[in-house]
């Protein structure tokens, strides 16, 4: 899991442009080349050439065009009142240097991305032997709520040290349709790793459909607080959790299947605040998403690991999963009593924290129960041997990969 920094109110424009020297990513320069990167001005080429993209930060609209293959060498930060349009069929290559690369969507700006299941937009390692952690990711921020922070302040992601969170939950960051992002998961140190897909307090109004997650050495997505709504999400071999919340995430989840490769930490990693920071938030509020539809392949009951684990009083309401070679289906972690930091139990005997449909096969334990509160397997799951999980040979033809 990405960890960060909390910064009450806004940053300053110092504090953005010296934020990369002191976390080991690259220096962002201001620079207004959206006539030269928008291919016009004479850099126009045939379809097969690769057109560089400036380390920047960006404060003006940036299209790319449809079918092209674009570069990226450092940070592309799209500012405030910006828009980043990518078309069909673009294939972005980063340069294969860790987290200094990456591309990143500001508070109020937005991107525009509009693949089709027959031209995906593809994100990946410009590496001609790619592996994973070679470059960054997507990072987008947007302006809903987060429990890190008091009030209408804001925190700051680790890598580019960029400002997210405040009180919008219907905020709007853009959309992503058909998008894959392979090979991600640069990490800055020991503690700063980029993910495949990075949603820092994106709101409700953000469209996000047919994503994938590919090869990353850290998390495929994570939510750090938010009110994201994500349908059809994709993550394999992904080399710590698949997909992953904290910060007070509220969004939902709709159709997603994650499988795991030979290096795999969970398959959900659920915390209900970051336990780094603290639930700062008044009155208090913890993750609570809801999960439909989702299909979670291990690597079988005999190689250990667990599917879901929840934990620091997430919430959550999980329909409709199929959970697949697991040493465990469900860990819950927590401490005893509403009133506890980490009330996860109390979660389940409310009915805030509970699973509707589901099916183990290949799974040794279903359910393990270390909050520290009593309550019963049946208490917590309901629909035993019901669950389908997600269509994903329909939804995901065409357009993933590594199946």
């Amino acid at each position: 899991m990405m960890k960060n920094n909390l910064v009450l109110g806004l940053l300053t424009t110092a504090l953005l442009f010296n934020s990369c020297a002191t976390d080991d990513t690259a220096d962002i320069y201001i620079t207004d080349n959206s006539v030269i990167h928008n291919n016009s001005g004479g850099n126009t080429g045939g379809n097969d050439e690769e057109i560089a993209i400036g380390a920047s930060e960006y404060s003006s609209d940036l299209t790319l065009e449809a079918n092209r293959t674009y570069t990226i060498s450092g940070p592309v930060i799209m500012a405030e009142g910006t828009t980043l349009t990518i078309n069909e069929g673009v294939t972005i290559k980063a340069i294969a240097t860790g987290a200094d690369v990456y591309i990143a969507i500001s508070q109020g700006a937005k991107i525009i991305a509009n693949g089709s299941a027959e031209k995906p937009i593809v994100m990946t390692s410009g590496d001609p032997n790619p592996t994973a952690g070679q470059w960054g990711g997507l990072i987008l921020l947007g302006k809903a709520p987060i429990n890190s922070v008091t009030g209408s302040a804001t925190s700051t992601s680790e890598i580019g040290s960029l400002p997210y969170g405040g009180t919008d939950s219907a905020d709007n960051s853009g959309v992503l349709r058909y998008v894959r992002v392979e090979y991600s998961g640069g990490a800055a140190d020991g503690s700063s790793e980029n993910n495949g897909f990075s949603f820092y307090g994106v709101g409700s109004g953000t469209t996000i459909e047919y994503i994938q997650a590919y090869e990353g050495a850290d998390d495929g997505i994570e939510f750090f607080g938010g009110t994201a709504k994500v349908s059809y999400a994709v993550v394999i071999n992904c080399q710590d959790d698949s997909i992953d919340w904290t910060e007070g995430f509220t969004g939902s989840i709709t159709n997603a299947y994650i499988k795991h490769g030979a290096d795999h930490d969970k398959g959900f990693e659920c915390d209900g605040y970051n336990t780094d920071i603290g639930n700062l938030s008044n009155p208090k509020f913890w993750s609570k998403p809801t999960v439909n539809n989702a299909t979670i392949i291990g690597l079988g009951s005999s190689k250990g690991n667990e599917a879901i684990r929840l934990r620091a009083g997430t919430q959550g309401i999980f329909n409709n999963i199929l959970i697949e070679g697991f040493a465990e289906g469900f860990d819950l972690d927590g401490d005893a009593g509403a009133n506890s930091d980490n009330p996860t139990g109390t979660g389940v005997i409310n009915g805030d924290l509970h699973v509707t449909n589901i099916t183990f096969i290949d799974v040794t334990t279903k359910t393990k129960n270390d909050t520290g509160d009593t309550f019963s397997e049946t208490d917590f799951i309901s629909g035993e041997g019901q669950g389908t999980g997600t269509d994903y040979a329909t939804w995901g033809a065409n357009w993933t990969t590594g199946n």
